[in-house]
């Protein structure tokens, strides 16, 4: 039982918490270094952590204004729909 609650609590703070590293809008990123393509894959990974910090924190978002253009949209995107959208094929249809 102690394994169980152990595995929980370092999945609920843990890896939350390491995955709140570098969110968008922390002032990592400048007109002169902006976020390119990966790091586009990385915050639509997190952008369900980054929309809860940033009721917190004013300065957080869950997109970076400070970006490449289409090539951080379309990593973000990518990550959005595969993240977001992938959950669809583990509802449960039925046999209609």
């Amino acid at each position: 039982m102690k394994k169980k609650t152990a595995l929980l609590f370092i999945i609920g703070f843990g890896i939350p918490l390491i995955l709140s590293g570098c969110m968008p809008g922390d002032g990592a990123y400048s007109s002169s270094d902006p976020a390119g393509f990966f790091w586009g894959i990385w915050h639509g990974w997190i952008a369900p952590i980054s929309l809860i910090r940033g009721i917190f924190n004013s300065n957080i978002r869950i997109y970076e204004i400070f970006n490449t253009g289409w090539t951080y949209d379309l990593g973000f995107y990518i990550a959005i729909i595969s993240g977001f959208g992938g959950i669809s094929f583990f509802r449960d249809k039925g046999n209609k």
